[in-house]
């Protein structure tokens, strides 16, 4: 019998821990011996491969053939792989992680640690966490296009509408003069350049457009903003009292005279005086104005003395003043007394970019009063606004909005609430000419289909709602009648 040797029990010991430590280890390891065979198998690749491998009779073979694909399949891995450890691969079917270690056998031979690792059941799960992420992906991708598609119908909306909480919060209460267009910047500095002076100013421009109000700029951005101001309407008083309320009187001018009177003229000095409707005075009156614009005197009324006074002057008309000249009934030296500078205040139909500024500064003024939260105005009734002519001007833009707020059942002024003033027509000229200057600048289509809708509805109020009745009257198919009953929203029932 061999003696054993020392070194021998010593490399047996070895081996012998090596393979216990090896058992040990729960996940298959195998020494290979490059694409040659396998050298070594641990109980957990055992336990691993055997699952793989058939146990019939065909064991050997199929042993033989399944570990040649595995020798030659990790031939590639470190080639196929590039990158740190572990390394990943697919294998019969089996999701695997190796590492590779080289090492030099005890007997000088070229080895590999091989140490596997089944990820096949966390591959499953990865893969159904990944059918999962695509199907939340989808399910969000699905959801976030819905939303697209509702911020699509919102902008769409938002468009019908015009949001006045903003512009309502931003309209300075300090700043009257309500506006941004061209015609009214113009304005502004106009009453800017002219405010400090001392000079007579003439204010024209149509009823409603808000002669009072630059008046009162005039003199609130003039130096004399501290002093008296006074307004004097001269188509409300008589031509007689007039005279003498502006110049006063002496006692026993006329009967009731009993005390020496000062008049405005007078108590106003250092101060202004806005004369509205200055196309209105007498030629009495225009003569005793011309004294004063000329010498800066007045008369009181049955006095002989001439008194001095230091009054600014601002009048205001509605009328033609030069062609109330050329018809000789306004006198043409006070004509040129009164206009050394004309401001002429443009209508709001030559301005309607303005409207919706207006809209909103009354909307603010009436909703505060009547304590209603109404701040919408649908883009169909602003262009509704736009398109009518304004004869009353901004006073009457004014009028239309303070009673659609009253109206209001909601935050929301919808068309229903919104009514025109109806003003009298002096023959069909006239009418055609409202008519052609209301729709100013909108398509036909839609100047037609507001027309054919107030006849429709002025048809049925006279009838008391009745469609067979307002058909007839306009000659139109009842089927026809009802279409067009839909598409304008007109309900019969608001007609009865």
């Amino acid at each position: 019998m061999k003696k054993i040797t020392a070194t021998e029990k010593e490399l047996s010991r070895l081996v012998t821990n090596q393979k216990a430590f090896l058992d040990a280890i729960p996940q298959p390891v195998l020494i290979i011996n490059g694409t040659k065979s396998i050298e070594f198998m641990n109980s957990g690749a055992k336990k691993f491969f055997a699952n793989k491998i058939a146990t019939s009779k065909e064991c050997e073979q199929k042993s033989s053939e399944f570990f040649c694909r595995l020798l030659s399949s990790f031939s590639s891995m470190e080639k196929d792989n590039p990158g740190q450890p572990p390394y990943q691969t697919y294998f019969e079917n089996y999701h695997m992680e190796y590492v590779f270690a080289p090492f030099l056998g005890y007997r000088g031979s070229e080895l590999q640690w091989l140490i596997l690792r089944d990820i096949s059941e966390r591959k499953k799960q990865e893969d159904e966490l990944s059918v999962f992420h695509n199907n939340i992906e989808l399910i969000l991708s699905q959801k976030i296009n819905k939303l697209k598609e509702s911020e699509k119908i919102r902008q769409q909306l938002s468009e019908q509408l015009i949001y006045l909480k903003s512009q309502i919060a931003d309209l300075s209460s300090d700043d009257p003069m309500i506006g941004s267009s061209k015609p009214m910047s113009e304005l502004r500095e106009m009453i800017s350049q002219v405010a400090q002076s001392d000079a007579t100013i003439l204010i024209t421009g149509e009823s409603g457009t808000g002669k009072e109000l630059v008046a009162n700029l005039i003199r609130e951005s003039s130096s004399r903003q501290k002093k008296p101001f006074l307004k004097i309407n001269c188509n409300t008083i008589n031509d007689s009292l007039l005279e003498s309320d502006l110049f006063g009187y002496e006692r026993g001018a006329f009967t009731g005279a009993q005390t020496k009177t000062k008049g405005k003229f007078e108590v106003v000095t250092d101060g202004t005086i806005f004369l509205d409707e200055i196309g209105d005075i007498s030629e009495r009156m225009q003569a005793a104005l011309l004294r004063v614009l000329q010498n800066g005197e007045i008369f009181r009324v049955g006095g002989n003395s001439p008194i001095s006074i230091d009054v600014r002057i601002i009048a205001a008309t509605n009328k033609n003043l030069a062609e109330a000249v050329e018809q000789g009934r306004f006198r043409l030296d006070l004509f040129y007394r009164l206009n050394i500078i004309n401001i002429s205040i443009p209508p709001l139909r030559e301005r309607k970019e303005d409207i919706e500024d207006l809209v909103a500064h009354f909307i603010r003024k009436y909703r505060l009063a009547f304590k209603k939260e109404v701040d919408f105005v649908p883009r169909p009734v602003i262009d509704k606004l736009k398109r009518h002519h304004w004869p009353g001007n901004v006073r009457e833009l004014e009028n239309v909005i303070q009673r659609a707020v009253l109206m209001a059942k909601s935050n929301i002024i919808t068309e229903q609430e919104i009514f025109f003033d109806t003003l009298p027509q002096n023959g069909d000229q006239d009418n055609r000419i409202s008519l052609s200057s209301d729709y100013d600048g909108a398509p036909l289509k839609s100047v037609l289909a507001e027309v054919e809708k107030e006849i429709i509805s002025n048809s049925l109020k006279k009838h008391h709602g009745n469609v067979a009745e307002s058909a007839k009257e306009l000659k139109v198919g009842k089927t026809a009648f009802y279409d067009k009953l839909k598409r304008f929203g007109i309900s019969t029932k608001d007609h009865r």
